[in-house]
């Protein structure tokens, strides 16, 4: 046969192809350049499209191994529905998985079919059972010794059957001929992806945000040992991680004063981001916080509590930092011989000089910067917040956070990224394990909902996990400046139950810091960046109690574990929003209701969907409110609520269905 004009000659190949073919495998991050990101115990469901020519019915295995392992392990996939398969497998510890699909024409199953409809149609089956003889036979060939007896029994015995009886004996021996048949060619997919695999504080946990700087006695510098005195206060709030800014020694050269003043008095302390004096660089602390040993202290405070302590990795200097006389090639000096400073227009930092990645020593750069991370890794850190790593070259980071988990496989990264959605889904493909992102400033429930729903869809939802902060030391929203003390519960709420992993600045959150530095400004007046704090932990107007127990409700309830379900349903009233988080496996069902109008009552009727929270129509059931104690007859699916935020603007209910046992309450009764 001449080939078809305009194509060369090429001759077939050397080996019969399958006739199968494998599309659109998931999850799988940019054609399989990036890996795709699980929890330690998740169950990984894998999809693809299979198909073949003709109407013979396929079968299909998901591949799966931890990295390094020799064999494959194999689990099965199902038919869903016009060519979409799926399959599944756990990952029981952090590491690098891969996995992969393959599938193949199951000859006996085909066969099988065939038979099923020629004796539902009473047609002569003689030959039909003579071909699934050689079937069988051919599978008993591949079996081991406990199974090749009974195919082989069943490949004689066939043939001399009556339909009725054949047919039976047909059907009972179809596991193992399938399993033992020969797959003839089989179709690989193309890719072997990888599944970055994280422990659960990479997916789940409550973040607090402090400067130890501002607990020192009587209004003076605190140290790292006042500071582990607030951690006791931390924990009784249920909080998972304590988050320090920079502890690291502070420039002098362009110091910043109060509210970001060009002119520092002597006592003012500065920036922590202008990191770096004739103390010591990056792996140093600040002499008035204490010493290394006082960082040990603290560190093994927080561990008696059971909280873990994230580091801020700010890659930049302060222009008295040692790396600039020791290494000035690392930055980019102006023709005058200055060093250019930081600066994102129309916000300057004078104190700051950044890194010059396109230097020619970026190698050593690099290695130096590595050996920051690791430095602190050595001494028990292993949650790193990064700041602004949008301002980096992209191969740095992939490199450094790979670099790292190779000697520290339960490191966790924060990027810290309010930047445009691109680069935000980029760097959390390069390896950054959680990410800020814009819900700060989502308030409507349209907003809220639509972009929650686009953090959740495939792709970015296997590989971006986002970590939400309704305040940080940087943000004072709008929304937080107007909304009085009910905004803060409501954006504490928000927070809390629509992401596994949130946090929070304080003590500016629970005491309702509201004042910003002027009009139309997201920084706060008096801003901890630049001065000292006294905080009044002890004011019954904080917030302490309410955030404690809306931690408590996620502990206790797996609902809020990343790998819930969360959907959200209508209401009436576009003040109201109303979400739920259910587990996978038909567990309990969280119902979550907020008023986002933090000034005035508001109610309407919500529509839950039976699909979703398994209620029947017309059927009773109870809502027990977790946050606020109540509980409520409801029926069907649409049911009345409603919210006066200078109480409480939100409901946490869970659903007390003929679904639900008593023993599913008993722990938040």
């Amino acid at each position: 046969m001449s080939p078809a004009p305009g194509l060369p000659d090429t001759p077939p190949p050397s080996e019969r192809p399958s006739r199968v073919a494998i599309e659109r495998v998931s999850p799988e991050v940019d054609a399989g350049r990036f890996a795709a990101k699980r929890i330690a115990g998740d169950r990984v469901e894998v999809r693809a499209t299979i198909f073949a020519d003709g109407h013979e019915v396929l079968a299909a295995e998901v591949l799966y191994r931890h990295d390094g392992a020799g064999a494959w392990s194999r689990a099965p996939m199902q038919l869903l529905g016009n060519d979409r398969w799926e399959g599944a497998f756990d990952v029981p510890e952090p590491g690098r998985f891969e996995y992969t699909v393959e599938a193949w024409v199951d000859r006996y199953a085909s066969w099988l079919e065939r038979l099923d409809k020629r004796h539902a149609a009473g047609q002569d089956l003689a030959v039909e059972f003579q071909v699934g003889a050689r079937l069988l036979a051919s599978a008993a060939a591949g079996a081991g010794k406990p199974g090749a007896s009974g195919l082989r029994g069943a490949a004689s015995q066939l043939p001399g059957l009556d339909p009725e009886a054949g047919v039976a004996l047909a059907h009972a021996v179809a596991d193992e001929a399938c399993r033992y048949q020969d797959k003839g060619a089989v179709a690989a997919y193309a890719r072997v992806l990888a599944l970055d695999v994280e422990r659960e504080r990479a997916g789940f946990g409550a973040w607090y945000e402090f400067f130890p700087r501002s607990f020192g006695k009587d209004g003076a510098h605190g140290s790292l040992a006042d500071a582990a005195e607030m951690l006791p206060y931390v924990r009784s709030m249920g909080f998972d991680v304590v988050y320090l800014p920079p502890i690291h020694p502070i420039g002098i050269s362009n110091r910043k004063g109060p509210n970001n003043t060009l002119e520092p008095g002597p006592a003012d302390p500065g920036s922590p981001w202008a990191i770096g004096s004739s103390h010591g660089g990056h792996c140093a602390i600040h002499p008035e916080l204490g010493t290394l040993d006082d960082f040990r202290g603290f560190r093994a405070k927080a561990e008696e509590l059971d909280l873990e302590i994230a580091l801020d990795i700010a890659f930049q200097c302060s222009p008295d930092h040692p790396w600039v006389t020791e290494h000035p090639e690392w930055f980019e000096h102006l023709p005058d011989g200055s060093i250019r400073h930081a600066e994102n227009p129309p916000k300057k930092y004078e104190d700051i000089v950044p890194f010059d990645f396109e230097c020619e020593d970026w190698e050593a750069l690099w290695e130096a910067l590595l050996g920051v991370v690791t430095f602190w890794a050595r001494q028990g850190v292993r949650i790193f917040r990064v700041d602004n790593p949008h301002t980096k070259p992209f191969p740095f980071w992939e490199w450094l956070i790979a670099a790292v988990r190779r000697e520290y496989p339960d490191a966790i990264f924060l990027a810290e990224a309010f930047t445009r959605p691109a680069v935000l889904h980029h760097l959390a493909k390069l390896g950054f394990s959680q990410s800020y992102n814009y819900f700060a400033w989502r308030n409507t429930s349209q907003e809220l909902s639509t972009y929650v729903n686009e953090l959740m869809t495939e792709p970015g939802a296997d590989y971006l996990r986002p970590n939400f902060w309704p305040n940080t030391p940087d943000i004072l929203t709008g929304y937080l400046q107007s909304g009085g003390r009910p905004a803060f519960m409501v954006r504490l709420v928000l927070a809390a139950t629509l992401a596994g992993s949130y946090g929070i600045y304080g003590p500016a959150f629970e005491l309702c810091e509201d004042r910003p530095r002027e009009p139309g400004s997201e920084e706060y007046l008096d801003s901890e960046k630049y001065q000292l704090r006294q905080w009044d932990l002890a004011n019954p107007w904080s917030l302490r109690e309410f955030i404690a127990r809306v931690n408590a409700i996620r502990h206790t309830s797996p609902a809020f574990r990343n790998h819930a379900t969360l959907r959200f349903h209508p209401v009436d009233n576009d003040r109201l929003l109303c979400y739920s988080r259910s587990l996978p496996d038909g567990g309990e069902t969280v119902v979550v209701v907020v008023n986002l109008d933090p000034r005035f009552k508001q109610s309407g009727y919500l529509e839950l969907d039976p699909e979703v929270v398994r209620v029947e129509p017309g059927g009773m059931y109870q809502a027990h409110d977790l946050l606020g104690g109540g509980r409520y007859l409801w029926q069907g699916s649409r049911n009345y609520v409603e919210l006066d935020p200078a109480t409480t603007p939100a409901h946490i209910f869970l659903l007390r269905t003929k679904h639900r046992t008593e023993r599913e309450f008993e722990y938040f009764l």
